[in-house]
């Protein structure tokens, strides 16, 4: 039964964000609050956390299309290969933001990921997460929680995430109602830019 701890993006408790930093540090799966949707993650340097993450998303590892969430954009070079310098004043202008920007990886790619040409980076514009990632020390990887609802695509509520979830990760954060439009998604790993999904992160940025 996983825990279920509310945390205030206004003034995040550090005992909670431990709490939170502690699960990822054993391997375990949160759920946690974005600028968007609610997320589904793991450390992205625990392999096996990685599994149970693809198993729950019935998804082959090798093959997910997992994005990494960063607390800014100083873990960049640890996995993407150097930018020129108009896709970085792209990111700079978007983050911390609702927008996934995929980036050409590079050769220091966690081995679950070590066939990957490129990698989704996230920061979102929310304390909670952002200060969990910082205390972790690297990335945690994510996904969003989908609903098996066709009309209902994102649970918004935290109390029925719980509910639904709570047998499947081992911490559920509260950080009020989340949104249900997904993160703009952009392709900068290529000469010409391409918006992938347009969702809550205006195209203004471009």
């Amino acid at each position: 039964m996983a825990q279920f701890v509310k945390i205030y993006s206004a003034n995040p408790n550090p005992k909670e964000i431990d709490k939170a930093v502690a699960v990822l540090r054993k391997g375990g799966l949160i759920i946690y609050p974005t600028d968007t949707v609610y997320g589904l993650g793991c450390d992205i340097t625990n392999t096996k956390a990685l599994e149970r993450i693809a198993r729950l998303k019935n998804v082959k590892l090798a093959k997910a299309n997992f994005s990494f969430v960063c607390n800014d954009l100083s873990h960049l070079s640890d996995y993407v290969k150097q930018i020129d310098t108009a896709t970085y004043k792209i990111l700079k202008r978007a983050l911390p933001g609702a927008y996934t920007f995929v980036l050409p990886g590079n050769t220091n790619l966690p081995k679950a990921f070590k066939n990957k040409k490129t990698v989704g980076i996230r920061v979102p514009d929310n304390t909670i997460i952002r200060e969990i990632v910082k205390q972790l020390g690297n990335p945690i990887v994510s996904s969003s929680i989908r609903d098996d609802d066709d009309v209902i695509e994102y649970t918004t509520d935290p109390e029925l995430i719980f509910e639904k979830w709570q047998r499947h990760v081992d911490l559920v954060i509260d950080g009020g109602y989340g949104g249900n439009i997904p993160s703009t998604v952009i392709d900068l790993s290529q000469d010409e830019i391409e918006v992938i999904r347009e969702g809550k992160g205006s195209l203004d940025i471009l």
